[in-house]
């Protein structure tokens, strides 16, 4: 059974693109973490055209990439420091392309804890209901299995005198 107490924390910053080592764009972007999707960051780009770009990953990914490199394929998370600042680098890679963004670390960072705070470390199945689903489920099963275990013919011998 799913907690009926869901909340949403967002965090609206600017990212930017990395193009180049000199060049960058600013690119608006939304955080949000939903506690009825307790193990997922989702995140909102708004690149100037009608339909923005949505990226959904672990929230432990973003988590352990405020402390160090971490992530393979489409997404990859590690900490730097531009121009004096503490920034958190994203390699994001799908089919349509590759990207390279800059956050501000501490703003991810605050964004983070208030995550961590709504549904701690180690609660997310609970969030889920999956231990309640299963039970049900299994219930469910033991009673089909005895459905399926009783004898619909009592007999399939036939008693003397009838066919």
């Amino acid at each position: 059974m799913q907690n009926t107490d869901d909340t949403t924390v967002e965090r609206e910053l600017e990212l930017k693109l990395v193009l180049s080592p000199e060049r960058a764009v600013p690119v608006p972007a939304r955080l949000a973490y939903r506690t009825d999707d307790p193990y997922a960051v989702h995140i909102t780009f708004h690149i100037g055209t009608d339909h923005p770009v949505n990226w959904t990953f672990a929230r432990e990914l973003l988590v352990e990439g405020v402390f160090r490199a971490c992530g393979h394929g489409d997404v990859r998370i590690w900490p730097t420091k531009v121009d004096g600042r503490g920034v958190l680098l994203m390699a994001l890679s799908s089919p349509d392309g590759d990207a390279l963004l800059e956050a501000p670390s501490m703003q991810v960072s605050a964004w983070l804890e208030r995550t961590l705070h709504a549904v701690p470390p180690g609660t997310e199945s609970a969030r889920l209901g999956i231990d309640d689903g299963l039970a049900e489920l299994l219930a469910t099963a033991v009673l089909t299995d005895e459905l399926w275990l009783r004898d619909p013919w009592p007999s399939d011998e036939t008693r003397d005198g009838e066919l």
